[in-house]
């Protein structure tokens, strides 16, 4: 059964759309049936794909109105082995209309019941609130995933994340889990981000993610192309370091007793990454230029466990 992961985090701003998406996006590369789930009324993850706005498309609106079934809202992405449930701005009047419904905290995990089977990994892309959209995604996850700045705000805002977690865990969902916490837009060179990283570190623990994801104007011009960052420039510091952060949940989970993983491993990313570039020239004027240490982050790349190794450490 496939492992559904949300990206969460209540304060705007986090990158929690972009982790999702090229998250996401790492795992198909390492050929593992991957689904997205646009969960966010502002349909970025959707319209990040490559998919415009259509008021007629079947979307995550529809599961969970129970208007339509999941298998209905797939679509087919750039990437073989990653599929996409759109949002559309109608989610903004779902909050409202299942005030008075019954069950209806379960609506999104009863309508990705019969697709846990199909995919390895499903990641839902949560809204900027601690709403019934997000609530929804929260009680169909096994794990959440939370993206965070090395800013002040940013740790203001998670204790009310764990709070309605633990929350959740007490009512509605006792497996949720944390995934980890991944910093996001990091900058290494300031006291500050050492700083809230050294203080996440004290409180999450392990929990803390080892891969955090630098500024990068290339994680941050793929979305206007419609395209993952590893395809729109698989040598970038920013998809680097998402096909690092696939490796590390995937190595987590192969370690976890009784969470089988299939055959995909973060090697597989890294060679599907370069294909991708042999096939479509990487841009060279300001991808490569716009940082120092873009050899340094290929090497860490390249020295990624071979399948066969993490098979038999499984």
């Amino acid at each position: 059964m496939g492992r559904v992961i949300a990206v969460a985090n209540q304060k705007g701003g986090v990158g929690k759309t972009t982790t999702a998406i090229n998250l996401a996006a790492s795992f198909a590369a390492a050929e593992v049936n991957t689904l997205l789930v646009d969960c966010d009324p502002q349909s970025n993850t959707t319209s990040g794909l490559g998919f415009v706005k259509d008021p007629e498309r079947v979307s995550s609106y529809h599961l969970l109105m129970g208007a339509a079934s999941a298998e209905e809202a797939l679509l087919a992405t750039e990437l073989e082995q990653l599929w996409l449930i759109p949002a559309h701005k109608d989610l903004i009047g779902a909050n409202l209309e299942l005030v008075d419904a019954d069950g209806r905290e379960f609506r999104l995990r009863e309508a990705l019941a019969p697709l846990r089977d199909r995919f390895q990994f499903i990641v839902l892309d949560c809204p900027p609130a601690l709403d019934l959209l997000t609530l929804n995604a929260l009680v169909a996850a096994d794990a959440v995933l939370i993206p965070m700045q090395g800013e002040y705000f940013a740790l203001e805002g998670i204790s009310e994340l764990l709070d309605t977690i633990e929350r959740i865990r007490a009512a509605l969902n006792p497996e949720l889990a944390i995934e980890g916490v991944v910093l996001t837009m990091f900058d290494d060179r300031t006291n500050l981000a050492q700083q809230v990283k050294t203080e996440l570190k004290n409180f999450f623990g392990d929990k803390l993610c080892t891969t955090t994801v630098p500024r990068n104007i290339r994680l941050a011009e793929a979305p206007s192309h419609g395209k993952a960052a590893l395809v729109y420039d698989p040598r970038s510091r920013g998809a680097e370091s998402y096909i690092r952060l696939a490796k590390e949940i995937i190595e987590r989970q192969q370690a976890a007793p009784g969470e089988p993983v299939a055959a995909g491993t973060a090697e597989e990313v890294t060679a599907e990454a370069m294909a991708t570039e042999a096939a479509t020239e990487a841009p060279t004027t300001e991808g490569t230029g716009v940082h120092s240490g873009g050899e340094q982050q290929g090497e860490a790349v390249e020295e990624i466990p071979a399948a066969s190794e993490m098979d038999k450490s499984a």
